[in-house]
């Protein structure tokens, strides 16, 4: 799976090691043709197999922009109840040297929590539709990121790195698995505006550019330009006069990645134009699965929308539909007040990612398809004093899940202190958490890579691990 290999490569290294002798002389021609192949393919976008079985072939990816509250929701902490108010001493990165923070007390959770399910996973009230599928929901308490600024902690939960621009995770999917539908993006993206850290959440970098994720907007007209001003047969001739055209400048200009991946752009547009609106054609969706997603008929905004929207592009083919909860006004940065900032927020996508689940389930389409929720961090379990009504952000703790792909449903992984202030056990930094979701696809972390400025790079950096008890 890596690009623009050195001279000494798989086939340099197997030339030398058998070639001239009577030795596995099937073995040298099979991966000599498997090299061959490799090199001659100009179709980034084509399928790819993966690198061993894979338990799922898409992915769903739920990103609640700004950073909810583990203590408020998934991490459960009756201490932190119990110790209310009373003072601790911590060198946190969002209160150091910071003009009235110089004394933190314990903040107690604003909701309460309660066992669910079978399993008797536990959580808050903040999320009861959410609760009512923790059966079938592997969660992970004990989260940790590396930086606690907005930008900087989104950016590392999309790309593995906090500080500069590197491809997104979807892009390293289709990138590494490629796409069974050539009518529509193989990565796609649905948010009713930027997050922190803006397109770079969707960017392919120093990836191909076709592997660049395709942004959704919520609205009558998800995508701009999506319908033709022609007819069918007078634009396929006019996109085979200029494929020609093209194919004569590519010849010339010799290999050009950006030239090539804008080629094939007009192509993928092409059938997206047949695809895409009825991809976003919710009207032929029953009254019953509007009504378990909590769409309102004939609704085209909201993240009930971004839900089913999401579970037509999976049946589709699309490999990587991310969808991000960002409000016009407001986020999960509850800094000011948690209660006027995470319930209304809690409210909007928490029937719609249960609706999500239970209709994949029902489908026969969750076992396939890999759902996680996530944020770029949690939130104190302190404040400047016990009564602040809202929390600051935390990188040193919280929590997301996995649904689907056939994950350990039901479970719960790792575990935070008796304040929900550090990991205390099995922490699962960004990039297990990464490394996870490719294994998860079929894909080896460790060998995902591309070849950059004179190096190797992967979506994990030199780290990563991934975490095998989540797994069924």
């Amino acid at each position: 799976m890596s690009a623009n290999p050195s001279p000494w490569n798989r086939r340099g290294f197997v030339r030398s090691a058998v070639a001239g002798t009577a030795l596995f002389p099937a073995i040298l021609s099979e991966l000599m043709a498997e090299e061959d192949k490799a090199r001659s393919s100009s179709d980034p976008l084509a399928a790819k197999p993966p690198h061993f079985a894979a338990r799922a072939k898409n992915v769903i990816f739920l990103f609640m922009s700004g950073g909810v509250s583990h203590v408020d929701s998934f991490d459960p902490k009756p201490r932190l109840f119990a110790d209310h108010g009373k003072q601790v001493t911590l060198d946190h990165p969002e209160t150091r040297n910071r003009p009235g923070y110089e004394k933190l007390f314990l903040k107690r959770p604003q909701w309460d929590f309660a066992k669910h399910g079978k399993c008797g996973t536990e959580v808050s009230t903040l999320f009861p539709h959410m609760a009512g599928c923790v059966d079938d929901l592997a969660v992970i308490r004990s989260m940790y990121a590396d930086h606690s600024n907005h930008y900087n902690a989104t950016l590392g939960m999309h790309t593995g790195s906090f500080n500069q621009a590197r491809p997104s995770i979807g892009s390293w999917v289709s990138y590494g698995l490629g796409t069974t539908n050539r009518n529509l993006p193989s990565f796609m993206v649905i948010a009713p505006q930027s997050p922190y850290a803006g397109g770079q959440v969707w960017a392919s970098d120093f990836l191909p550019g076709s592997h660049q994720g395709t942004l959704v907007t919520p609205g009558p007209e998800p995508m701009r330009n999506i319908r033709p001003l022609i007819g069918s047969t007078q634009q396929r001739r006019e996109l085979d006069a200029l494929a020609e055209l093209n194919g004569d400048h590519l010849a010339r200009s010799g290999h050009a990645p950006e030239l090539e991946a804008r080629i094939r752009s007009f192509e993928t547009a092409f059938g997206m134009q047949t695809a895409a609106p009825d991809a976003f054609d919710l009207s032929k969706e029953t009254d019953e699965t509007h009504a378990l997603y909590g769409l309102e008929r004939g609704s085209t905004k909201g993240f009930a929308w971004q839900c089913l929207a999401a579970r037509r592009l999976v049946e589709r083919g699309v490999r990587f539909v991310e969808l991000i909860d960002v409000g016009a006004s407001n986020n999960w940065d509850a800094h000011g007040d948690m209660i006027s900032q995470h319930a209304p927020l809690a409210k909007n996508v928490d029937k719609p990612i249960a609706g999500l689940i239970q209709d994949l389930k029902r489908r026969g389409l969750l076992d396939e398809t890999l759902v996680v929720w996530t944020t770029e961090f949690g939130r104190t379990p302190f404040n400047n004093t016990a009564e602040a009504k809202g929390r600051e952000h935390h990188p040193w703790a919280f929590a997301s899940w996995l649904a689907g792909a056939k994950v350990k449903g039901g479970s719960v992984y790792g575990t935070t202190d008796d304040h929900g202030i550090r990991v205390a056990s099995d922490g699962v930094h960004v990039h297990d958490l990464h490394a996870t979701i490719l294994h998860l696809m079929g894909l080896d972390h460790t060998r995902l890579t591309y070849r950059h400025a004179g190096r190797d790079y992967r979506l994990t950096d030199v780290e990563g691990k991934v975490v095998r008890p989540l797994i069924g």
